[in-house]
């Protein structure tokens, strides 16, 4: 009994400091927002009313009258990055770095801002400079991630893979695709230049990092077969299958030169069947088509163009069965089927179109690194109808 009075008498006394507390909370609060200008309170209101452009003019007054606003500093220069208007954005940024008050680590923050403006304004070796300044420091890991990015952007591959390599190290992210692609681009160069042994080195160098690097395959095959080894460029570029099946199409047409060159279309017919047999795609169909007209006539081509549209409609397939029926129409019929299969082999080829998986950026032409969003690998092998 005694213990509950106990607390009933203490209740009164908690609940009289929980007030004197709130109040002098209350009154810092107050004091604290008497201190900022009334030019914040514009500035915020203008935001949350969606008016940037009038926000910025009173947060700019803020800085005027209130030169320690820091932060704000910052808040606005990365505003007018974003806005594309770098030049504000330098200009402020540059304007923290040569403060003499700024604490190391706020200096630190503003050198990386500034260095980000400069690769937004494609001023790339001022950025190149400011990001190596960046190693050691805690912004050094950041620093290397925009370092990659502009060694991609100015094709120095060799540093592009070292500085890929570092970050793999050093984070938990894995650049093993980004890698093989480096190497696949030194490669491409070095073939061009008839260097074909210091190419085949950084392919092979590619798949041992990255043994789904389709693209390296494709280069092998490529080297092999501009020596005149088509039999060796047919068996690389059959492994393709093994790494990804979509890639195929990107290698069929390729296989069968060879098998041409060879004097082997016959057997280069029947991997084509097996192959649709097993994948089916427009792609190894379009292949096939070819060589069947070719090398078995109208008829054979026809029977497959129609039992590829039956199987899979598609505008691509349409045009080739139309294709294979003109050849075989009567010359009465042949004007009116020119026509219509004039229509839909235009109308096929302003919708078939390569599309980005990570951004959506459509494209005719196949590409490995997105021009958009600077994605590897992001682009299906296979075109799109619309």
């Amino acid at each position: 009994m005694e213990f509950e009075l106990w607390w009933l008498l203490a209740l009164p006394l908690f609940f009289g400091l929980g007030w004197l507390a709130a109040r002098v909370d209350i009154r810092h609060a107050m004091s604290e927002s008497r201190s900022l200008p009334a030019s914040y309170f514009k500035g915020l209101s203008y935001l949350l009313n969606e008016q940037p452009d009038k926000a910025i003019e009173a947060f700019i007054e803020v800085m005027t009258v209130d030169n320690e606003t820091v932060e704000l500093h910052f808040a606005l220069g990365g505003l007018f990055r974003k806005r594309g208007e770098v030049e504000r954005a330098i200009r402020m940024h540059q304007n923290l770095v040569e403060r003499d008050d700024l604490a190391q680590e706020q200096k630190l923050k503003a050198l990386s801002e500034l260095g980000q403006d400069y690769l937004k304004a494609g001023l790339l070796d001022r950025a190149e400079a400011i990001f190596n300044q960046m190693e050691n420091t805690t912004y050094a890991s950041q620093a290397r991630r925009f370092l990659l990015d502009i060694y991609v952007q100015v094709k120095d591959w060799h540093k592009a893979i070292a500085a890929a390599r570092e970050l793999q190290q050093s984070s938990n992210q894995t650049y093993h695709t980004e890698i093989a692609h480096y190497l696949c681009e030194l490669a491409s160069i070095e073939n061009v230049h008839g260097d074909s042994a210091a190419a085949r080195a950084h392919l092979h160098e590619a798949l041992e990092g990255h043994r789904e690097c389709v693209r390296a395959n494709l280069i092998l095959g490529e080297i092999e077969a501009a020596s005149g080894r088509q039999e060796a460029a047919i068996a690389i570029w059959k492994r393709v299958e093994s790494q990804s099946v979509a890639h195929l199409a990107l290698v069929t047409e390729r296989i069968m030169d060879c098998y041409r060159e060879l004097g082997r279309e016959a057997e280069g017919l029947g991997w084509l069947r097996a192959t649709l047999a097993r994948h089916p795609s427009f792609e190894i169909f379009n292949a096939l088509f070819v060589g069947t007209l070719k090398l078995q006539g109208v008829a054979a081509a026809y029977q497959l163009a129609r039992d590829e549209l039956a199987r899979s409609p598609s505008l691509r397939g349409l045009d080739r069965f139309l294709e294979a029926e003109l050849l075989e129409a009567p010359s009465e019929r042949r004007h009116d089927l020119q026509i219509i299969k004039g229509l839909v082999q235009n109308y096929s080829q302003r919708q078939s179109m390569y599309q980005c998986e990570s951004c959506g950026f459509k494209a005719r032409k196949f590409f490995w690194h997105c021009p958009a969003c600077g994605s590897w690998d992001s682009f299906p092998p296979q075109k799109r109808e619309e």
